[in-house]
């Protein structure tokens, strides 16, 4: 069959619609050896993975769905097909709607969520497992806290730190990743809410700040092969609703929140080796409620949060000369949202609330640009919700809050 190689091959489309796929776009592919001019035309919905098509010595062309095509023409040449899912799927719901809760990625590759608020605080846990999408019960903790801090140890286990369920907590409790049963360990000195837990390079927790009916500047470590608490360095400033990162220098950024019933613009840096806090460069705007991602780089990315309004400015963090610049704004101001390192380097930020309230809305982050782009909403609006990124690469959202308490759960494919 001899064809213009400017010319729509219509067998070719005729033979697609009675393909499996559904078009979606036509898709032209073009000879580079001749200024790019369209060689045939074929529709597509090509959009779970990066292909190409080759033409071989016997210029026979094997389309996805296995459909061949034999076009005159000498040259040889590629096109991509570039690989863009970027969506959510629904999966398996929560036992009990919850927000304020913890989740955690254990080392098995399991994700444990702890406490929350349902009307009242709840003490239950539940554990996803990504091998099967479901959602199972696990030991009850000891006390039932909301907006409490759960890191992971080096040794696979969880420490549940304080929180709030009607009172201010010190109570701290040890979750066995193998037996699956909570054990309480030292209370802290002081208890505390709305504060930030950090496993250091050495393996023990930094607690700073939060509140505790006073705001608290006090920082505490837990070594957990004593199981003992011992206080150190206290904040340069009283705060609380703020973000805490571990640098890739060991390091400890503290960035904004809530101090003496203003916003925030401070940092400051912990150094482990010496027990004590120095500041380092202002934000350039102030914030609570945002978040804070170590990227890959090693830079720290801050986004959203609230001053007097909700915020859509992101900014970057260069811990070697301890300075800020700003990074291109959100499309959305958002507060009390997450933020997510995925495994491509961009951060996936979800949800959170604006004036308007709860938000479904997702956007990612792009350091080699510094540019956000909008993603695929969720089902759900929420707020108050938690994300965690899997082994195999997706991103679990769940919970979280709405007009009321979610027990929903997504998966986000990048």
């Amino acid at each position: 069959m001899k064809k213009h190689p400017h010319t729509t091959v219509s067998n070719v489309r005729r033979r697609k619609r009675r393909s499996t796929q559904r078009a979606s776009k036509v898709v032209p592919i073009t000879d580079k050896q001749h200024n790019s001019k369209p060689i045939i035309q074929r529709t597509s919905s090509l959009n779970d993975q990066k292909q190409s098509i080759l033409s071989t010595q016997n210029h026979q062309w094997t389309l996805p769905n296995t459909l061949k095509y034999h076009p005159n023409i000498t040259e040889a040449f590629q096109f991509p097909f570039e690989k863009k899912i970027n969506q959510w799927s629904n999966t398996d719901s929560l036992d009990i709607a919850r927000y304020n809760h913890a989740a955690s990625r254990l080392t098995n590759g399991k994700v444990l969520v702890t406490g929350g608020i349902n009307v009242l605080s709840l003490n239950s846990a539940v554990l996803y497992d990504s091998s099967t999408g479901l959602w199972a019960a696990t030991g009850n903790m000891n006390d039932a806290r909301r907006y409490h801090t759960a890191p992971v140890l080096a040794d696979g286990n969880v420490l549940v730190i304080g929180g709030y369920n009607g009172m201010e907590l010190n109570t701290v409790e040890l979750y066995n990743i193998s037996t699956g049963l909570w054990t309480v360990t030292r209370n802290m000195t002081y208890a505390r809410y709305a504060h930030t837990a950090s496993v250091l390079t050495n393996g023990q927790v930094l607690v700073t700040g939060g509140l505790s009916g006073i705001f608290v500047n006090v920082s505490e470590l837990y070594d957990p092969s004593i199981g003992a608490w011992t206080i150190t360095g206290s904040l340069n400033y009283y705060r609380y609703t703020h973000t805490a990162s571990v640098l890739t220098n060991g390091k400890v950024l503290v960035t904004g929140g809530y101090g003496n019933s203003v916003v925030l613009n401070s940092a400051e840096l912990y150094d482990p080796s010496a027990g004590i806090w120095v500041t380092t460069g202002n934000l350039n705007y102030a914030r609570a409620y945002h978040t804070a991602t170590v990227l890959t780089s090693g830079k720290v990315l801050i986004t959203g949060g609230f001053d007097t309004s909700y915020l859509n400015s992101a900014e970057l963090y260069e811990p070697s000369t301890g300075l800020w610049s700003v990074t291109g704004n959100m499309s959305y101001v958002r507060g009390y949202h997450t933020a997510s390192i995925l495994t491509n380097g961009k951060v996936l930020v979800t949800g959170g609330t604006s004036i308007s309230g709860a938000l479904n809305s997702a956007e990612l982050y792009d350091p080699s640009t510094g540019v956000w782009t909008t993603t695929a909403n969720m089902s759900y609006a929420r707020t108050y919700h938690t994300a965690s990124v899997l082994t195999n690469g997706k991103a679990l959202v769940t919970g979280g809050a709405s007009v009321a308490a979610l027990n929903s759960s997504e998966l986000y494919q990048a």
